[in-house]
């Protein structure tokens, strides 16, 4: 009998009803299930940090009611076992609010385990570090240092599996491992079995982002048109003990599942099809075949497997200094005139106003925007009616708050001291994170697991929120 994985949610701040589909499928097909959030981007972990210094209560992902609630009573009740990494920068935190909510739910016997491991910033100093082959950036200065994280592996997932969790919390795992995880405990696969391991893994990368393997992200009308994104259904795939993989989808959703998905997303952010290097494996590629079987089931074959890295990616992130961005529309008669002139007005201001460290990009969007550099290069030679509706967009950044505050403020400034008709300001700026990637020995990682004991009374003990 296949195993079936499901996905919840592929990056923070997905669709929260994502997963009501899936678990009625899965629910409804009676066969060993595990349904599995991702929702932690490198710099959702690093907002994690942030928010946890200002409150030791959170550092979680921020919507973890709203993704459990739908479906939590319902994966335990049919043995669906629930893995996510919306742990992020506090593990513990979300084990309790995951604990409070299933008592709620009238199931207080769930039993939830949380991976340790993944946050080595006391230890960063120590380590044997060895910069990522792009890396350009140096390590930075420990006052400016957020976060720094392991990529770890299925083996600390599998272990809590082990200990009869119903839902396994993890900060910073590599995506797929959380699918591969549950595959290696329902199946016993060996952690030496290369080619079923990368199956597995595989199995993971194409249901980690979502709907981008059912249909979402791939759309342009008329040449890939996707029916009923609005009801987009996330995938399920079904996995066989040999590791043979089909991909599809629960039944009446919207959205597709062919070749043509199931192929952009096997190559999305594989950098060596032949050598796709994972915390488990390192996977081979280059004899997969993709297949369509029936509408909205499609198999992959032929992917092989080699023995794991001897190093583990580490993301170190830190504080950037402040960007910030401010627009104003320009509509109507001679309208790209007046954007224009509004540019050039901010310019000239800029100059004498602000220090020269002070970065600044302009763009006139409706005009050109996406594809133009920093020196709005483009800009200067694009063409478009002059009758139109325009926005003019002001980004800076600066290692200092006030300077990005001024810059946006020359924006705004331009209400009665600019061309005429301008309007709808927004105005906003934030902390800037810089990440550099770095790789750490194996053997210098400590990755295990543990059973969460929740706190009486609802109390969240500060000792839980470091990962040890």
């Amino acid at each position: 009998m296949s195993f079936l994985l499901g996905s919840g949610a592929g990056f923070s701040g997905d669709r929260t009803d994502a997963a009501v589909a899936v678990v009625a499928e899965l629910i409804k097909r009676q066969q060993p299930s595990a349904l599995v959030f991702e929702t932690l981007g490198e710099r959702t972990l690093a907002a994690a940090h942030r928010a946890m210094r200002d409150d030791p209560e959170s550092g979680f992902e921020p919507l973890l009611d709203e993704l459990l609630a739908p479906v939590l009573r319902d994966c335990l009740d049919h043995g669906i076992k629930i893995l996510g990494n919306f742990g992020a920068a506090n593990p513990g935190g979300a084990c309790q609010v995951i604990a409070e909510l299933a008592t709620q739910l009238g199931r207080a016997d769930v039993r939830i385990a949380q991976v340790h491991g993944d946050d080595i910033r006391q230890q960063l100093h120590s380590l044997d570090l060895q910069r990522w082959e792009a890396e350009r950036l140096d390590m930075p200065s420990d006052d400016a240092l957020i976060s720094a994280n392991v990529y770890l592996g299925a083996k600390a997932l599998a272990e809590a599996l082990a200990m009869q969790a119903d839902v396994v919390v993890t900060g910073r795992v590599a995506d797929p491992a959380l699918f591969l995880a549950p595959l290696m405990h329902h199946f016993d696969w060996r952690w030496d079995d290369w080619d079923r391991l990368a199956c597995g893994m595989m199995a993971g990368h194409l249901a980690e982002c979502g709907a981008q393997v059912s249909g979402g992200y791939f759309a342009d009308p008329g040449f890939k048109d996707v029916p009923g994104l609005a009801t987009v259904g996330y995938p399920i795939i079904e996995v066989e003990q040999d590791g043979s993989l089909i991909i599809t989808k629960p039944a009446n959703t919207g959205g597709c599942v062919t070749e043509q998905t199931v192929k952009e997303q096997l190559l999305y952010e594989v950098h060596d099809p032949a050598n796709y290097l994972t915390p488990d494996v390192t996977v081979d590629l280059s004899h997969a075949e993709v297949r369509q079987l029936a509408p909205n089931r499609v198999a992959v074959t032929g992917i092989r497997g080699k023995p794991a890295p001897e190093r583990l990616k580490t993301t170190v992130c830190y504080e950037g200094g402040w960007q910030g961005e401010a627009e104003i529309s320009y509509a109507g008669p001679n309208a790209l005139a007046r954007a224009q002139l509004a540019a050039q007005v901010l310019r000239e201001r800029l100059v004498f106003r602000a220090p020269a460290e002070l970065r600044t990009r302009l763009d006139i969007i409706g005009l050109t925007s996406v594809f133009d550099s920093d020196s709005g290069e483009l800009q200067r030679s694009a063409s478009a009616p002059a009758n139109g509706d325009y926005r003019l967009r002001l980004a800076a950044e600066h290692s200092e708050r006030r300077w990005v505050a001024r810059a946006t403020q020359e924006l705004l400034a331009l209400y009665c001291a600019g061309p005429a008709g301008g309007g709808g300001v927004r105005r906003q700026f934030q902390r800037r994170v810089f990440t550099a990637s770095y790789l750490v020995k194996r053997s210098d990682v400590h990755a295990h697991a543990s059973l969460f004991e929740s706190s009486p009374l609802g109390e969240r003990r500060s000792e839980r929120y470091v990962a040890s």
